[in-house]
């Protein structure tokens, strides 16, 4: 079996205006906890759209080795939604329901599934949750609705839970929550986040730029180290490059000198010849 893995080669995307957002974004994921960092409008969200499958890429490709479970930012309410959406399960419980009742032929008591309550119970009571799948989304807190929502994408198993944000609109003790059960994740995750706590608890962290992509193992601190010393290096390549440039310039001044010394001394010769 092999081991699950995310592979972006030359990756381009644009916005519908032509603004190049990814341009020849070449990057690997394998099963460890990635967190994606970089300032706004660089791409970050859109980065997991792509490999979600949400968008589709300009050029390049995206290779997918396992299965993906996204999590969006902001998590969106229609219309008569409920909790069991979230995790893929409304047909599913419909069914179990009108098993319940007594209303299910043969086939739909043999089909239903008799712990889907009690397992999407146990998922939204990790998250700190307790109110039943079938529940209506709209009644939940906007922070409920996204820890429900990390709840689903994990009820699902996937090799990669894809992140956007998760500790958004969260208090205090749900941003825990959601660390705490990052923590225990055994598979991969690209987790786009501000938060520099649920950083901090990361495998490695890739930071975009407008330039593309770098990589850099560990967590918040270690990223922030390493950023640092690059920094520190920048400057010291810098600084010599300025004397460099300082020393050229005088020397260039220095030769039109000696040179403006001698055309004139060519001048006066010639006048006294």
């Amino acid at each position: 079996m092999s081991t699950p893995s995310i592979s972006l080669s030359r990756l381009g995307w644009s916005a519908p205006d032509g603004h190049a957002v990814l341009s020849e974004l070449d990057l690997h994921f394998h099963g460890e906890r990635t967190g994606v960092v970089g300032r706004n409008g660089v791409g970050k969200s859109t980065l997991l759209r792509l490999i979600a499958g949400e968008l589709t890429p300009a050029s390049g490709s995206i290779a997918i080795d396992g299965t993906v479970a996204m999590m969006r930012q902001a998590v969106q309410v229609a219309p008569g939604e409920q909790v069991a959406d979230l995790f893929g399960a409304r047909a599913a419980l419909a069914l179990l329901r009108k098993a319940e009742a007594g209303l299910a032929d043969v086939e739909g008591i043999a089909e239903a599934d008799w712990t889907l309550d009690t397992r999407i119970g146990e998922a939204l009571a990790a998250v700190g949750l307790s109110v039943p799948a079938d529940a209506p989304l709209a009644a939940l807190s906007g922070g409920q609705r996204t820890r429900a929502a990390l709840a689903g994408a994990m009820f699902r198993a996937p090799d990669f839970l894809l992140l956007d944000e998760p500790t958004n609109d969260l208090d205090r003790a749900g941003r825990a929550a959601v660390r705490d059960i990052l923590a225990g994740w055994r598979g991969g995750a690209i987790i786009v986040s501000h938060d520099r706590e649920l950083l901090e608890a990361m495998d490695a962290i890739v930071e975009l730029t407008s330039l593309g992509a770098a990589r850099y193992g560990g967590g918040w601190s270690a990223y922030r180290a390493r950023k640092a010393v690059e920094q520190a290096a920048a400057e010291t390549d810098l600084a010599d490059a300025e004397k460099r440039l300082a020393m050229v310039r005088r020397q260039t001044q220095a030769t039109a000198e000696r040179q403006a010394r001698r055309d004139a001394g060519g001048r006066r010769q010639a006048a006294r010849g």
